[in-house]
């Protein structure tokens, strides 16, 4: 089985003129733009299941979605796609919506940004999100490091800000995305220390030394053999082809010296994880 934990979905017409102008200095190599649900199906053929959010970051790298395209996209492809709600505190119905998302709209989870909402983990209006998601048994997926939109607060994005949140809310199931790269070393010691806390590799392979020092940093603190760490893609930036060659490859840029492997089960585990098992309180509520 294989789960691709982050995929973004949005309508072209939710997309503004910054995000055409940023998009394409974000990662090496060509990429399409598109992520309306029948792009996103298309593109998700070669995974078995897929978690989908839109993203309400219009203002930081130009995307002003909605949970009703996640919604669309989940009812148009129930086999496929389990959609989570996205959540901008900055507004004034925030709680109104992300109830409006879970319990009308039946999505599964959150996703929150809190460098492109330019909202810390620890501000207060976050506390409500909190202890709905804690009660309700609903994982909180979140974009943890840097980014490319100059409209972004990088300082949000730092993992330790997760392990303040872990000890406060012990009972909510909580993601950081991205591995927190650059500050990846946080971001595992967060989720050694932390047993409400995980991470993904989404939109790391295309760095791929710095994708390798994740991996053997993530070996040696021994998170790799606890289910700790999932497999995404973060389309459309990233494709699964792609994803899935640049983990496999990984040791290719060591062959010929003396530096440790990724191991293949290492690999393998992150390839084939399953959140379902783990991102909720008993299993996947369905």
């Amino acid at each position: 089985m294989i789960v691709d934990c982050h995929v973004n979905v949005f309508d072209a017409a939710q997309t503004r003129p910054l995000f055409h102008s940023l998009t394409p200095s974000s990662r090496p190599g060509a990429m399409g733009l598109a992520a309306d649900p029948d792009t996103v199906h298309s593109a998700m053929a070669g995974v078995d299941k897929a978690i989908i959010f839109s993203l309400r970051y219009g203002d930081s790298i130009g995307v002003d979605g909605d949970d009703e395209v996640t919604a669309r996209a989940v009812a148009r492809y129930p086999d496929k796609f389990v959609g989570f709600a996205a959540v901008d505190p900055r507004r004034p119905d925030y709680m109104d919506l992300l109830v409006h998302a879970i319990e009308d709209l039946k999505l599964k989870g959150v996703k929150f940004g809190p460098i492109y909402n330019g909202v810390s983990l620890l501000d207060p209006r976050m506390v409500p999100v909190y202890d709905y998601l804690q009660k309700h048994n609903l994982p909180l997926t979140m974009h943890m490091g840097t980014t490319f939109g100059a409209n972004a607060p990088v300082q949000y994005g730092r993992p330790l800000d997760v392990d303040t949140i872990a000890t406060r809310y012990p009972d909510l199931k909580m993601v950081m995305a991205h591995m927190g790269h650059p500050w990846y070393e946080e971001c595992i010691i967060v989720a050694r220390k932390q047993p409400n806390v995980y991470c993904e590799v989404s939109a790391l392979y295309y760095r791929p030394w710095q994708f390798y020092n994740i991996l053997v940093c993530a070996q040696e603190y021994l998170i790799t053999e606890r289910d700790k760490i999932f497999w995404g893609t973060d389309f459309p930036w990233s494709t699964v082809e792609e994803s899935i060659a640049g983990l496999r490859g990984i040791n290719d840029q060591v062959e010929g010296t003396r530096l440790p492997r990724v191991a293949a089960t290492t690999i393998d585990r992150i390839l084939h994880s399953n959140p379902f098992e783990h991102w909720w309180h008993g299993g996947y509520p369905g």
